[in-house]
């Protein structure tokens, strides 16, 4: 009779329009994965084997398979919603129980740790607080709000050009025109007894800012011949928030003649070829000198570390005095602003100082056999012996996946393909209760035979 195959034919449909039913209801389900049901035919098994002429007893459901292709991004406006561009999953920790997601809709907890909806922790390497990722193991993943320390300034490094036109001051002639005249003293408050000048600010070990002036006066070579024949040198005279100090970081009184904190020499073509004192043999053109430590409310500012002041770059040719850059390595405290995580992983932190630090990163798992994951719902998947073990590693690296932060990747249900598929399995289900009928009608004749 053949009931059984209307019968296997019945449960096949309804377990198809059950899975595309789910499909359809998951539709907006950030990061859902679409199922397919994949069927197979059966037959009676005996102890000689199957016969050349036997008939198949139905169909069965051999797997519900999920579609672990690719879902369309989309932007959003919280920085913790991030999707995969690509192969992998995140790897959550909910008490030490590792699950696997691709949905990325995360948020930050009381404690500052990152977490999804249901409380587990998102994870990857952990920062130092110096920004340093532990890469040994994945951990859950903690976004520290905690203020940036402030860094005393130790390196100024400025690009400039000083013009070889100018005279020295008090002359009001060329260098190579005598008579030579006695230069003017420099004072900061003079104009006259200086080139040019330019400024910079700094900060000390507690944050604190100060600005370094610095005075740029052009040496007359007749009363004071260069260290190197045919070079030209300029003195570099310093003011800290307006207070004179020279190169060993000592305060000039406003009564004592200034003393410049080095010297600067440029050849014939206008390249810098030292600085003096230098910061280092290898480092000639980087002035070295020392800022005045702080000693009462007398001294502006508060470092016992030496400035390095490079001026490597920098030119004399003969045209106007310009500066072309002027960096410091310091800053003051900040408080975290924002963080933003880039392609691979990598979550930096932007502080109200201007500085950024990386707070971690996060990490992906990958399976050979992903349709061997177990579904524990709420988007999650777990590790079975069918699925192999994971490969955790950053994104954007080896088979994984780039991550798009501020975006969520959409369920990759296609609604007008399962809305068709519906359609089909509902005929299949017709056709197979029609097979049923008609068998009834069949048994019925042989019944009613005479």
């Amino acid at each position: 009779m053949g009931f059984q195959q209307g019968l296997s034919g019945l449960n096949a449909a309804s377990k198809s329009l059950d899975v595309i039913g789910n499909n359809i209801s998951n539709a907006n389900t950030v990061g859902f994965k679409q199922a397919q049901v994949q069927f197979a035919d059966v037959y009676a098994n005996s102890l000689s084997g199957a016969s050349a002429n036997a008939v198949g007893i139905g169909v069965k459901v051999s797997n519900i398979a999920q579609q672990f292709t690719q879902g369309n991004i989309s932007s959003t406006n919280n920085p913790l919603d991030i999707a995969i561009n690509g192969n992998g999953f995140f790897r959550l920790s909910t008490n030490g129980a590792i699950s696997y997601t691709r949905n990325g809709q995360f948020q930050l907890d009381k404690n500052g740790d990152i977490v999804n909806a249901q409380g587990a922790h998102l994870t990857g390497y952990i920062a130092d607080s110096n920004g340093v990722l532990s890469t040994g193991s994945a951990a859950p993943i903690n976004i520290n709000t905690a203020d940036i320390a402030p860094a005393q300034t130790s390196k100024i490094s400025g690009v400039m050009n000083l013009d070889s036109r100018e005279y020295v001051p008090g002359t009001q002639k060329p260098v190579t025109i005598p008579p030579v005249i006695t230069p003017i003293a420099f004072s900061p408050t003079d104009p006259t007894s200086y080139n040019k000048s330019t400024s910079v600010t700094v900060f000390d070990s507690l944050g604190n800012s100060h600005v370094v002036q610095t005075y740029y006066v052009r040496i007359d070579p007749v009363t004071t011949p260069p260290a190197v024949a045919g070079s030209i040198e300029w003195n570099v005279f310093s003011t800290v928030d307006g207070n004179r100090f020279d190169a060993t970081g000592a305060l000039t009184p406003a009564a004592s003649p200034a003393s410049p904190i080095g010297k600067l020499a440029f050849d014939n073509l206008g390249k810098l070829i030292g600085a003096n004192p230098a910061y280092a043999p290898t480092d000639p053109r980087a002035l070295h000198f020392k800022v005045p430590v702080a000693s009462g409310a007398v001294t502006p500012i508060n470092t016992t570390a030496d400035i390095r002041f490079d001026y490597t770059n920098s030119t004399q040719f003969g045209s106007d005095f310009s500066v072309s850059s002027m960096k410091q390595d310091g800053f003051t405290s900040g408080k975290l602003s924002k963080f933003n995580t880039s392609k691979d992983g990598t979550i930096v932190g932007s502080y109200t100082n201007g500085q950024t630090k990386v707070l971690g990163q996060v990490v992906l798992g990958s399976f050979t056999n992903s349709n061997g994951l177990q579904s524990l719902g709420d988007n999650q998947w777990a590790e079975t012996a069918a699925s192999g073990q994971p490969l955790v590693g950053p994104p954007n690296s080896g088979n994984l996946g780039a991550l798009t932060a501020s975006a969520t990747e959409d369920s990759n249900t296609d609604l007008t393909g399962e809305l068709v598929n519906m359609i089909t399995a509902q005929r299949v289900y017709q056709a197979n209760a029609q097979t049923i009928k008609t068998q009834d009608q069949v048994m019925q004749t042989i019944v009613n035979l005479r």
